[in-house]
C-alpha cells in the first residue's frame, strides 16, 4: 500500500473512532433526558392524583375520574420506563404503589375522614395552605414542637379533647356527620383564605354541633353563630324575603373567614387563640389585651384570666376539637363515613321536609335524612308545605330514595297521611265516672260510654271563611297556616311575624291574607 494511500486509511480511523464516543454521548444524554421527562410526568401525575384526592373528599364528582387519569398515566410511564436502559422502575414503581395504599387505606376508613395524623412526604397537608407564622399552621403541622407541646401540657386543651372524648363524643361525631354534608359549602371559604379547615370545623363543633337553626339566649344565630349586629357588618341578616342568611351555611362560612382574617391582621398570626377569644366574646376586649399584654402567652394566668369562664372554656375546646379533627386515630377515635356528593331533588309534588324525611327513610344512614335537609335548604321550615317544581338541595341517594320513595307509592302515601294527622281529632268524649264493686271486693271507677246520638241534619251552608284568626296558647303558625289552607310564608308576613322561628302570642289576632 502506498504512503498516501495509508496515512487516508489512518486518518479515516481517526475519524470514525472520535465519532463513536460522541455519537455514544450522544445517545446517553437523549437517554438521561428522556428518563428526567417521565420523571417529572410521575411526579407530575402523582401532584394530580393528590388534588383529585382533595376533590373526591370534597365531593367533587370530576374528583374520581381525574384520580383514575393520573394512575393511568403513572402506569404509562412505568411501561415507557422498562423500554429505556439505566431507567430506575422501582422508583416509580414505590410512588405508584404509595398512593395505591393511601387510597386502598382510605377506603377502609384506616385514616379516620382522609386526614392523616401527619403531613404527606411533600409536608403539604389537604386543608390547604396557611400563613407560616400563623399558629393556626400550627394546626396542620403535626411535628410543631410549639403546638404539640401545647396540646400535651396545656391542662385546658387537655381538659378540652377528654370531654369530646367522653360525655361530649356523640356531640363531636354529630357535628362530624353534619359537617361532611355542608363541607362543599364552607370549606372553600376558608381554603382562599389560607385558613386551616380544622379550624373551621372545631368552631362549628363548639357553635352549634353542625345545626344550621341553632340559636342563642343572646340572639346568636346560624351554624357558626354570629350576633346580629356582628352578622350584619359582615354581610349576613334578613334578606328581604323572610329569611337570615346567618342560617345559611355557605354565607356563614364566608363571614367568618372574613372575621378571622381581620383578626390576624389586627393581632397577629402568632395569637390564634385571641382570634377565639375574640370570636366568641367580642374584639374589643381581645383587643385590649393584645395591646395591654404584647408578647405574652394566651395561657398566662394573668392574660387568661382577662377573659371571662365562657371564653376561657371556649378557646380551649375549640382548639380540642380541631386537634381531634386532624389526629383521631391517636384517640380511638372513627368518625363515620357518609355519602356526602350533593346533587339537588326537583320535588313532584307538594311536600315539606317533614314528608320527606319519612318517606327517605334511613337509607344506610344513622339518623335519617331530616338534619340533612334542614341544613342544605335552611330556607324551609320543617313544617312549611313547599311547592312542587322546587329544587331542594340534597345528595345523590336521597335523590335516588326521593324518586324510588316519595313520588307516589305506599311510603308516600302514609307519609302525607301522617304529617296531615290532626292531634285535636284524636279526642275522645266519655260520659260519667261510675263506681263499680268486682266479685273479689275490688272497687274500681269506669267511664260510662257515650251512646251515640241520631245523626243531626245537615248543617246550614257554611258562612264565609273568616278573615281573622284569635291564636289560642299553645298553636303554632304552621298549624295555623294548615288549617286555612294558607301559604305560611305569606300568612307570617302579612302579619309582620319573622322567620324561622314564627313566634306567637296568646290572643294576637292574625289577619288571614292569602287563605282559601
Amino acid at each position: 500500500m502506498s504512503m498516501p494511500a495509508l496515512r487516508g486509511l489512518l486518518l479515516a480511523s481517526a475519524l470514525v473512532l472520535a465519532v463513536v464516543p460522541s455519537l455514544a454521548q450522544a445517545q446517553s444524554r437523549r437517554t438521561v433526558a428522556a428518563i428526567d421527562a417521565l420523571n417529572q410526568r410521575m411526579a407530575a401525575a402523582e401532584t394530580r392524583w393528590r388534588e383529585a384526592l382533595v376533590k373526591i373528599g370534597n365531593s367533587d364528582p370530576a374528583g374520581l375520574d381525574e384520580s383514575n387519569a393520573a394512575l393511568e398515566d403513572m402506569e404509562d410511564v412505568i411501561v415507557e420506563c422498562g423500554k429505556l436502559k439505566g431507567c430506575q422502575t422501582g422508583n416509580l414503581l414505590a410512588s405508584y404503589k404509595r398512593l395505591l395504599k393511601a387510597q386502598a387505606d382510605a377506603a377502609a376508613g384506616l385514616g379516620g375522614e382522609g386526614v392523616d395524623d401527619a403531613p404527606g412526604e411533600d409536608g403539604v397537608l389537604p386543608t390547604g395552605e396557611v400563613p407560616e407564622s400563623a399558629t393556626a399552621a400550627s394546626l396542620l403541622a403535626a411535628e410543631d414542637r410549639r403546638f404539640l407541646e401545647l396540646v400535651k401540657m396545656n391542662p385546658a386543651v387537655q381538659a378540652g379533647i377528654r370531654r369530646w372524648l367522653t360525655d361530649m363524643r356523640v356531640a363531636l361525631i354529630t357535628s362530624h356527620e353534619n359537617f361532611q354534608y355542608m363541607q362543599h359549602l364552607m370549606s372553600p371559604a376558608f381554603k382562599r383564605r389560607g385558613l386551616p379547615e380544622a379550624l373551621l370545623f372545631g368552631i362549628l363543633a363548639k357553635e352549634s354541633n353542625g345545626r344550621v337553626h341553632s340559636r342563642s339566649r343572646a340572639g346568636a344565630a346560624g351554624p357558626l353563630q354570629f350576633m346580629p349586629a356582628t352578622g350584619s357588618r359582615l354581610g349576613l341578616g334578613p334578606d328581604g324575603r323572610g329569611f337570615d342568611t346567618r342560617y345559611d351555611p355557605r354565607a356563614s362560612a364566608d363571614a367568618a373567614a372574613v372575621y378571622l382574617g381581620e383578626r390576624y391582621a389586627e393581632l397577629g398570626g402568632d395569637n390564634i387563640e385571641l382570634w377565639l377569644a375574640a370570636y366568641n366574646g367580642g374584639e374589643g376586649r381581645a383587643r385590649r389585651v393584645h395591646r395591654e399584654f404584647a408578647g405574652r402567652s394566651f395561657w398566662e394566668p394573668d392574660v387568661f384570666g382577662q377573659f371571662p369562664p365562657e371564653t376561657r372554656d371556649y378557646v380551649p375546646m375549640v382548639i380540642a376539637a380541631a386537634w381531634l379533627y386532624l389526629h383521631p386515630r391517636e384517640y380511638g377515635l372513627v368518625f363515620p363515613r357518609v355519602d356526602t356528593r350533593p346533587a339537588t331533588i326537583e320535588l313532584k309534588r307538594p311536600a315539606s321536609i317533614y314528608e320527606l324525611t319519612i318517606c327517605l327513610g334511613n337509607g344506610n344512614t344513622r339518623d335519617g335524612y331530616m338534619r340533612v335537609l334542614r341544613n342544605l335548604n335552611p330556607q324551609y321550615e320543617a313544617e312549611a308545605w313547599i311547592p312542587a317544581g322546587t329544587r331542594l338541595n340534597g345528595t345523590v341517594r336521597m335523590a335516588g330514595l326521593y324518586e324510588r320513595w316519595c313520588t307516589r307509592g305506599a311510603r308516600a302515601d302514609l307519609a302525607r297521611q301522617l304529617v296531615n294527622s290532626d292531634p285535636s281529632t284524636a279526642t275522645v268524649r266519655v260520659g260519667d265516672v261510675e263506681t263499680v264493686t268486682l266479685p273479689d271486693g275490688t272497687v274500681i271507677q269506669q267511664a260510662v260510654a257515650v251512646v251515640p246520638a241520631t245523626p243531626a241534619p245537615a248543617p246550614a251552608p257554611a258562612p264565609a271563611a273568616p278573615r281573622t284568626h284569635r291564636v289560642a296558647a299553645g298553636e303554632t303558625l304552621v298549624a295555623i297556616a294548615r288549617r286555612y289552607s294558607c301559604d305560611t310564608r305569606s300568612l307570617a308576613a302579612a302579619n309582620g311575624i319573622k322567620p324561622p322561628r314564627y313566634v306567637l302570642r296568646a290572643g294576637q289576632t292574625l289577619e288571614l291574607a292569602g287563605c282559601r
